[in-house]
């Protein structure tokens, strides 16, 4: 018996009117490619991604224009993690050292977690004694994802990191999906806990945490506490069509937020989970999504 084979073949892809008004300024443009000119008024000041070429102001980079009163910088669509204060992030431990963690948290240089940056389990506090240093990584190891927020940028852009409130912590049981940083949107909160029964930790940086939403929140544990009980498969199953849809708004460059993800799930409650990844279907789910969400903005 042969197994069966399942055949694509390409399909025009249908245009899509463009849901963002064009600016009609000289030069006024959002979207930019190395040696466009943004403007010809002098007026400006020169920003990141952006330099002078014979009195105009040229971008350096591919992507947005943004400006702040007459600063005027080009912020790039495919770039590392550049972090700012107060940031959320997932990261991976690669590191232990003395007094510190080094994170990989997609940026160009490893970031630092100081072990004085960090509740100690049962969320005691005192001063972190030798004792503490000793027992560092049965606190974090090599491997270890854990979540955190951006206390300090310093000046070679190396970022330093603190885990003090009891929602940042050891990451336990999950799926971590990487994107590029320009696609996930600044909002008040990152941590989403979705009604369709799964959570998300959605990091500036790019890594989006999935994982099940838990019965009750752990607060004597201080975040070190690793829950490994098995994940039921109605669990698994929510949790492996959310990647699929991330993965679907990332390949359609839609922005990543509580309400863009919510809407791709709903769109793609009509097929099966292994078949979202085809191109169609993803068009098609991300396509809803689109319509919804500018119904949403009215």
């Amino acid at each position: 018996k042969m197994a069966g084979v399942a055949v694509r073949l390409p399909v025009a892809r249908k245009r899509l009117a463009p849901s963002l008004p064009r600016g009609t300024g000289d030069g006024d443009r959002d979207l930019v490619a190395p040696g466009d000119t943004i403007t010809t008024d002098p007026g400006y000041m020169r920003g990141h991604g952006t330099y002078m070429g014979d009195e105009k102001l040229v971008a350096s980079v591919a992507g947005v224009v943004e400006r702040v009163n007459k600063l005027v910088c080009v912020k790039a669509l495919k770039t590392r993690y550049n972090g700012e204060i107060g940031d959320i992030v997932v990261g991976r431990i690669t590191e232990v050292q003395q007094k510190r963690w080094k994170v990989e948290t997609n940026s160009r240089l490893d970031s630092v977690l100081l072990l004085s940056s960090m509740n100690l389990p049962g969320g005691e506090l005192r001063r972190r004694s030798a004792e503490d240093e000793l027992a560092m990584r049965d606190y974090l190891q090599e491997g270890d994802l854990i979540s955190a927020e951006v206390q300090a940028v310093f000046s070679d852009g190396a970022v330093s990191l603190h885990t003090r409130s009891l929602k940042y912590g050891k990451l336990s049981q999950g799926v971590l999906v990487q994107v590029s940083p320009s696609l996930v949107k600044r909002q008040k909160t990152h941590f989403h806990d979705l009604p369709c029964g799964a959570s998300v930790i959605l990091g500036n940086n790019g890594f989006i945490w999935i994982y099940p939403t838990p019965e009750q929140k752990d607060e004597e544990a201080g975040g070190f506490t690793p829950n490994l009980e098995p994940v039921p498969l109605p669990d698994r199953e929510v949790i492996s069509r959310l990647h699929n849809c991330i993965m679907a708004l990332v390949a359609q460059k839609l922005m990543l937020y509580d309400t863009s993800i919510l809407y791709c799930y709903e769109a793609s409650l009509s097929h099966q989970i292994k078949d979202l990844l085809k191109p169609e279907v993803m068009e098609e789910m991300v396509l809803q999504t689109r319509q919804r969400l500018l119904e949403l903005e009215g």
